[in-house]
């Protein structure tokens, strides 16, 4: 990962790019470092992710609140003020929400096992 000098983000100045989940829609504002990516993102009401992540993030909550339903089963709330962090491969998981929600991601090597 390469040295990030002081700078802030317009995310109103970022475009955002359109997912389709297994239900639902999500959308991602993103900015992309070497080795570091920041996203802002929104699912909409129904929303459930059509895949499973094994990536790992940090995950903050700005707005409503969503499940990280693991591959196990378990299912995670995340509420507005609220953050889970996961590295690389150790999870296989995916996004739920029936109101929508609104999030912060931060993921990159960091994360990473190796």
């Amino acid at each position: 990962m390469s040295h990030i000098p002081f700078q802030t983000i317009d995310w109103s100045g970022i475009e955002k790019t359109e997912h389709k989940g297994e239900t639902g829609t999500s959308f991602w504002q993103t900015i992309q470092f070497p080795g570091l990516r920041i996203r802002l993102l929104e699912y909409s009401e129904g929303y459930l992710a059509d895949h499973w992540c094994q990536k790992g993030h940090i995950v903050h909550c700005l707005e409503g609140e969503f499940d990280s339903e693991l591959i196990s089963g378990e299912r995670l709330s995340l509420k507005k003020g609220e953050t889970y962090v996961v590295s690389d491969e150790l999870s296989s998981h995916r996004s739920v929400t029936e109101s929508g929600v609104k999030l912060l991601i931060v993921d990159g090597d960091f994360l990473s096992l190796d």
